[in-house]
């Protein structure tokens, strides 16, 4: 079948503001989104620039807006996307091209969390045991992928861009719950600032869009309460 598509296209350096584009692509309702932008790049038109990588839902490199929703478009199936297919780049982000957008920010708020683990503690020979029980306390948060779209999903991101986010407040609430990390106070500094965990409004966009199914308010709660009581 013929599935239209409409993309919005920009490129910062030539041009002053975006413009809409209209292709039509044979696809089965068994594709993805992201056959449909292969076939229209490599069959149609090879000036159309967006990211993907392990097309398997995993990498995280190609999130974007699909009719109005922050999706991965490995994971879109046609059929399961009202036609025509309107495709643009997230939220939030300054344009680089197209669909490519500028993470730069959102990495450097994930740097800031610290999304390592901290210990002072000599490295054991074989493995830095944990039991499952341990392991389960911060399970959820380990799934996610840093594809951005819980944070362009928030409005409190779009309306300050110094907020930290929930990606890097997920990231965090990792290791503040690892039992092997002794980082925790110094994560716990960096969100207790203005622009950090208290910021949220607990609106809950950020859970209802990530690929991964990660409860992320509820992260952010179990560090907001870790904050006001003072114990992990």
């Amino acid at each position: 079948m013929l599935v239209e598509f409409q993309i919005q296209r920009f490129n910062p350096d030539h041009e002053v503001k975006p413009r809409w584009v209209t292709y039509r692509v044979p696809l089965e309702p068994t594709d993805r989104i992201l056959d449909g932008l292969h076939a229209i790049k490599w069959q149609q038109d090879g000036t159309l620039a967006f990211r993907r990588s392990c097309g398997h839902g995993i990498c995280g490199s190609d999130a974007m807006l699909i009719n109005g929703k922050n999706r991965l478009a490995c994971k879109v199936l046609i059929r399961d996307v009202r036609p025509p297919i309107v495709v643009a780049p997230m939220r939030g982000f300054p344009i680089v091209k197209d669909l490519v957008v500028d993470m730069e920010g959102f990495f450097s708020h994930y740097r800031s969390v610290k999304p390592y683990l901290l210990t002072d503690r000599a490295a054991p020979t074989t493995e830095r045991p944990q039991s499952p029980a341990e392991r389960e306390r911060y399970d959820d948060t380990t799934k996610c992928i840093l594809c951005g779209i819980c944070t362009t999903a928030c409005p409190s991101f779009l309306a300050n861009r110094a907020y930290v986010g929930p990606a890097a407040i997920v990231q965090a609430h990792r290791f503040i719950f690892d039992s092997r990390d002794q980082g925790a106070h110094e994560r716990l500094q960096v969100l207790n600032d203005r622009s950090g965990v208290w910021r949220c409004r607990t609106i809950s966009n950020c859970t209802d869009a990530c690929p991964r199914g990660i409860d992320v308010t509820k992260a952010i709660a179990d560090v907001k309460k870790t904050l006001v009581r003072g114990a992990r």
